[in-house]
């Protein structure tokens, strides 16, 4: 019962979300509006109106045929619940596009697909420090339909302007409906995988060379700049692995909202994306391994300096003895009145300690 109620809870806002959608028009109220980015509807591959809002562009859809392409960047619940009401969205979908934060995913509603995608992007940076930002991540939402497809962005990343434009160029692929452009988006968020793969393998390259360099084995490393980019690592991760599902769906289950044609392009984005989910691991293994050889050679060179400091105290301990024998105030020791027993003395103390310093420095303790 207590899971009953905790679902309706959930439920809840989102349901009063879409019911307030009947109280206002969205095309009359320009604040309702203010997060769309673009809203076009296409027909036949090419894009035939321009400068319209959702409603109408659903409108002409009904009427004329095609399919209604609107796109939102961070949406609030006022700006979203009318386009929502508008398309027929279920509330647990648009709940989850407002308040975005969402791990990759796929699900099925009934007239509808829900997917998120992890948008990642390579943050240039002059030096890898121990605060250095390598990853930056965002969000695409798609809401995917017979006859639409609404994407909803969050964060400053993963522009979708330039892809709509390359798209347009395109109508032969334009004309499968919105399954193309789900694909196209699903292509580029994962083509920007591959790309933030390579420029973190430079970074990792870098830090395994100079823990392994000469004088960075001298002194241990950094362990903060490696434990930072296993952090990156981690975040890029969570984008990547979690959407392998949800492509391999796409790519073999039938769906009666993707095209068969569009299908077979998903097979080559679900291989790219376990290309890179590979990589990933592997930077998760090679920074582990990196970062245990950071701290043995801390280890190695903690033991050299006191190897060296115990070595030094030994020496150190043959001129403390024999001054400590030789300031005992006895009346009766050897050579206490001879005329070169004092250089004598001093000639032995260094011997000794000359012999030691040799001893150490053959067996490479100093």
């Amino acid at each position: 019962m207590s899971m009953i109620r905790d679902l309706r809870a959930a439920v809840r806002p989102a349901l009063r979300l879409t019911h307030k959608a009947s109280n206002y028009d969205t095309t009359r109220d320009p604040s309702v509006t203010s997060a769309i980015v673009d809203c076009a509807v296409y027909r036949d591959g090419k894009r035939v109106s321009d400068h319209v809002s959702p409603a109408q562009a659903m409108e002409r859809v009904r009427a004329e045929g095609g399919f209604a392409w609107i796109g939102l960047h961070e949406p609030n619940e006022r700006e979203f619940a009318g386009i929502a009401q508008e398309f027929g969205l279920h509330p647990l979908a648009v709940e989850d596009a407002v308040q975005a934060h969402q791990r990759p995913k796929l699900e099925r509603y009934d007239d509808s697909l829900f997917t998120v995608f992890k948008t990642i992007h390579y943050v240039e940076h002059a030096e890898l420090t121990a605060t250095s930002e390598v990853v930056e991540t965002g969000e695409v939402m798609c809401f995917t339909g017979h006859n639409f497809i609404v994407t909803v962005r969050h964060g400053g990343q993963g522009s979708l302007r330039a892809l709509r434009h390359r798209l347009q160029e395109d109508p032969e692929l334009l004309v499968k409906g919105p399954s193309a452009v789900l694909h196209a988006i699903a292509d580029q968020v994962v083509d920007g995988y591959l790309a933030v793969a390579d420029a973190v393998q430079d970074d990792i390259d870098e830090v395994e060379i100079e823990v392994f360099s000469q004088a960075t084995s001298r002194r241990g490393g950094d362990a903060g700049r490696i434990y930072q980019l296993k952090r990156e690592v981690l975040e890029f991760k969570r984008a990547v692995s979690p959407l392998l599902r949800p492509m391999q769906l796409l790519s073999e289950r039938p769906m009666r909202l993707v095209d068969p044609d569009i299908q077979k392009y998903f097979r080559d984005v679900a291989d790219h994306l376990a290309r890179v989910n590979e990589q990933v691991l592997g930077f998760d293994d090679l920074l582990n391994s990196i970062l245990q050889a950071n701290l043995a050679q801390a280890t190695v060179a903690q033991n050299e300096d006191m190897r060296k400091i115990t070595s030094w105290a030994a020496i150190c301990a043959v001129p403390t003895m024999i001054a400590g024998i030789y300031g005992m105030n006895f009346d009766y020791m050897p050579e206490l009145h001879w005329r070169f027993g004092y250089p004598m003395v001093l000639a032995v103390t260094v011997g000794i300690c000359v012999t030691i310093h040799r001893g150490f420095k053959r067996n490479g303790w100093l």
